[in-house]
């Protein structure tokens, strides 16, 4: 029987907590993966693996070696060349392709180190993250993907060994690192767009090859017109699911009181006494949400959402149940 959703062993072991993430956290993420029941395991008729039915037509195949015909080969797989080099019918034989690329587009921008309860943002975007390579790591798949945060990124190619998951799962934690840094010195961008979502997605379109599978993890505040048309192009012939990453204080206002706030320079004190203020900040939230959900499912992209204060993996676990 597999475990459910509130009994998966060690979930508290797993979850990481605070403002920053070590990577000695996203390694213990490998045993996080594999308590998930990953939906990969149930194959496509190709036999392609992946946790998603591919939007490829065809075979994904790499061609192996040639041979001599046999009664009931396909026609269309003889070689003419070799063929009418040796007088006899040749054919190629392939090998199924059975891995496939798996790319991890993580946000560590500064809308990302926020956090009221449990751990910020980018932590828990980095948990996700690390939990998705390792279930294609153990799923033979390539890994590679893009961190990025307000002035710089970092692009890590899909490749099919353990070492590319560990080179992006440290890019990921130099990152956090860096974000959490410089929270306090907010240092002028080098590279404007360098935070954009549509700009990380056009780097990524150009590296995604057909039939790969594309996470994207983020509070998606910086998504606009040109990151939808990023996403409706890379989704044509990719599986994307985007993981939408946000804190209970930006659903609800806290209990009722008076609260001091910063951004760090001004300041200035919050009344969430009334009632009027309190459900229009709720309304401006699920707007967003309703808003960032209606855009992808018209592109038919899964909609994940993970909430600072609720276990990373407990949620990844109830999406893959919904797979099998």
């Amino acid at each position: 029987m597999s475990p459910t959703a509130s009994t998966l062993p060690h979930q508290e072991l797993y979850q990481a907590h605070g403002a920053v993430i070590t990577l000695q956290d996203l390694l213990l993420q490998r045993y996080a993966a594999r308590t998930i029941e990953y939906a990969s395991h149930k194959r496509s008729v190709a036999g392609i693996s992946g946790l998603h039915m591919s939007k490829m037509r065809g075979r994904g195949i790499d061609f192996e070696e040639f041979r001599p015909y046999q009664p009931g080969d396909d026609i269309r797989t003889i070689d003419w060349r070799v063929t009418a080099r040796i007088g006899k019918p040749f054919t190629k034989v392939y090998r199924e392709e059975r891995e496939r690329p798996v790319l991890v587009a993580i946000d560590q921008s500064s809308t990302m180190f926020f956090g009221s309860k449990t751990a910020f943002k980018s932590v828990v975007a980095a948990q996700a993250a690390a939990i998705f390579c390792w279930m294609a790591i153990d799923n033979g798949d390539r890994v590679g993907g893009l961190v990025y945060g307000d002035d710089d990124f970092s692009l890590v190619r899909p490749k099919r060994s353990r070492r590319s998951a560990l080179h992006l799962l440290n890019q990921v934690h130099l990152f956090n690192m860096e974000l959490a840094a410089s929270a306090t010195r907010r240092a002028a961008n080098t590279d404007p767009e360098a935070g954009s979502l549509a700009t990380t997605l056009g780097r990524i379109r150009r590296i995604t090859k057909p039939g790969s599978t594309l996470y994207i993890i983020s509070d998606f505040t910086s998504i606009d017109d040109a990151g939808f048309q990023y996403l409706s192009q890379i989704s044509r012939h990719n599986n994307v699911v985007c993981c939408f990453v946000y804190d209970p204080l930006e659903e609800n206002l806290p209990v009722p009181g008076y609260y001091s706030i910063t951004d760090g320079q001004d300041k200035g004190t919050l009344n969430t006494f009334n009632k009027k203020a309190r459900e229009s900040y709720r309304s401006v939230f699920q707007q967003r949400l309703d808003f960032l959900q209606g855009e992808m499912n018209k592109l038919q992209i899964p909609l994940l959402t993970f909430r600072t204060d609720e276990p990373v993996v407990e949620r990844i676990h109830q999406w893959t149940s919904q797979k099998l």
